[in-house]
């Protein structure tokens, strides 16, 4: 989809349909508060007027009413789409209001172009962005594998239309919200791929053929490697399965930095989890595709950092591997060794993210990371305790965890802090081993977070646990259902952020 701004009069709109935003409040009839609906309505010689004194439209959230062949009026199709009450407009209902209305749209072959109404209240870099984001997110699918008889709907190109004709260059914002958008879709797309497909194999190579294309450098260790570096959590995660593991390594460096900061953003990347020996549920285990959405996360973001060219280095890391029980698999009681010399007690071979996150945390360390961010769809219980709304935040640095706080809202990807107290650590005391990988029933998401602790050391960490947010069983407005790509704007954001304040 091709995106532009204009100032365009709306008597001159050439597009398929105009979207336009509609407050609480606002009427056709009040050309003093909303001068752009008053400006329609006479084009449209009084449809606009009739929709509001009939009741079809109220302003009132997601409400919509799309208009066909309003008289003379040079655009064939109105979307009039609810955006609530004007004190309640945020990036996020702004983009979801965007990305609903795309959705709506797709779902007629006819339309290719459509122009956006940029009303004089949201127009503000971050607001423009957010329409963007909405937009691109809102029209992409994850039906990857549908046999179709006819051709998909697809809407080539986007025009933000503005209100007033002093309005500013959204060009930079446009350009961000693009970038955000294509990576999380990237992510999605990543995500709602089947195992048989995405293997850590194939993730690696994606995620190859995305550093050459953006201009970061990539490695991607093997097992035999691996073995030789002493990664043997990661390992004991991979033994049960034909696939090989992989620990992909992506790396951005800005042309100029005097700073030795280096910005690690870890990933998990278990691209099927059965459970291992510890087997789940059938039900719904083909979900368990979606286990490797903090790693997609983490290779969008870099795509959207080697686009944007912050100053400051980054680099991503995913460790990636498949969970499956076989007469090789780690069993529960195995005692593992990880990279750090620290060793495991298994416990339970159903909390294998942890496995894998620990050598990747502890390999960013020793590649010279001064910050790691990691994000993972960790527990179950995180799920229970947030639903799908917010992901849970914790770490060693409240500086870092106030940052992410900040990047979430700012983004719309948002999160919510919970506590490491110590004696969280005493439930996953080990009587043979260093740590043990699970608990008791209570505090899961919080030990899950607390064993990773025992390998950041000294180095400030937070992170991620976005189980509740990385996928979606079912369509909404805004978003199709399947893999949300959740993580991505939100990393991104952080490191620009950070960029910015150095």
């Amino acid at each position: 989809m091709k995106i532009t701004a204009s100032r365009t009069s709306l008597g001159e709109l050439k597009e398929d349909v105009l979207v336009v935003p509609v407050f609480e409040g606002e009427h056709s009839a009040d050309a003093e508060n909303a001068p752009a609906l008053a400006a329609l309505d006479h084009l449209t010689r009084g449809a606009i007027a009739a929709v509001f004194d009939d009741g079809e439209m109220s302003g009132k959230r997601d409400s919509w009413v799309l208009l066909h062949n309003v008289g003379e009026f040079s655009t064939k199709r109105v979307l009039l789409y609810g955006a609530g009450k004007p004190e309640k407009l945020s990036t996020t209902t702004l983009g979801r209001l965007a990305g609903a209305a795309i959705r709506i749209l797709i779902k007629n072959r006819g339309i290719r172009s459509v122009a956006f109404l940029v009303p004089h209240r949201i127009e503000t870099e971050q607001f423009v962005q957010a329409i963007v984001e909405g937009a691109l997110i809102g029209q992409a699918s994850g039906e990857l594998y549908r046999t179709k008889t006819e051709p998909t709907a697809a809407i080539e190109s986007l025009d933000l239309i503005s209100e007033l004709p002093d309005s500013p260059d959204f060009a930079r914002a446009i350009g961000l919200g693009t970038s955000m958008a294509e990576a999380t879709n990237f992510a999605r797309m990543l995500g709602d791929e089947p195992s048989n497909v995405m293997t850590p194999t194939e993730l690696a190579r994606r995620a190859q053929e995305m550093a050459e294309r953006e201009g970061l450098a990539f490695e991607a260790l093997g097992e035999d490697e691996m073995k030789r570096q002493g990664m043997g959590a990661l390992l004991a995660v991979s033994r049960g399965s034909q696939e090989p593991a992989r620990l992909i390594v992506l790396s951005y460096k800005p042309e100029e930095t005097g700073s030795r900061e280096l910005i690690a953003l870890v990933g998990k990347g278990i691209t099927f989890d059965s459970g291992g020996i510890s087997i789940k549920p059938a039900a719904r285990m083909e979900e368990m595709k979606y286990d490797m959405g903090g790693g997609a996360a983490v290779i969008g973001a870099m795509q959207v950092i080697a686009r944007q060219r912050p100053n400051i280095r980054v680099m991503g890391l995913v460790p990636a591997s498949e969970n499956l029980p076989s007469g090789r698999a780690v069993k529960p009681g195995d005692v593992v060794r990880s990279l750090s010399g620290k060793t495991i007690e298994v416990v339970n071979t159903d909390a294998e993210g942890r496995l894998v996150l620990a050598d990747a945390i502890t390999y960013a360390i020793s590649l010279g990371a001064t910050c790691i961010v990691d994000a993972a769809t960790l527990t179950g219980a995180c799920v229970v305790a947030l639903g799908e709304s917010r992901a849970g935040v914790m770490g060693t640095d409240v500086a870092l965890i106030e940052e992410l706080v900040r990047a979430g809202e700012e983004s719309g990807e948002r999160i919510w802090p919970l506590p490491l107290d110590k004696e969280y650590g005493e439930i996953i005391r080990s009587d043979i081993a260093d740590v043990k990988n699970v608990g008791n029933r209570t505090a899961g998401s919080i030990t899950a977070g607390y064993f990773l602790k025992h390998f950041a050391g000294t180095t400030p960490w937070a992170h991620l646990d976005i189980a509740g947010t990385a996928w979606t069983d079912k369509e909404k407005p805004y978003l199709a259902k399947g893999a949300t790509g959740f993580g991505v704007r939100l990393m991104a954001t952080f490191v620009l952020n950070r960029a910015l304040a150095r």
